[in-house]
């Protein structure tokens, strides 16, 4: 399932096994699976995607972080 979501806070995923990097305020595309939740954003010119678990994704909704469209 796809969907469109504004980011308004601090989101953040994990790249790999290092550090939290920041999903920058704006709009995001958003792709639903069982477990997880994938996030695509442009950063300038610059793509940007991202794989949250539903859990964060769940709670970045509740705190109003992620609001969707």
């Amino acid at each position: 399932m796809s969907q469109q979501a504004i980011i308004r806070g601090e989101v953040s995923f994990r790249a790999g096994d290092g550090m939290l990097m920041p999903i920058p305020d704006g709009p995001v595309d958003i792709e639903v699976a069982d477990d997880s939740v994938t996030l695509g954003w442009m950063e300038g010119n610059d793509p940007g995607s991202a794989a949250i678990t539903r859990d964060e994704f769940d709670r970045y909704v509740r705190e109003g972080k992620i609001r969707l469209s």
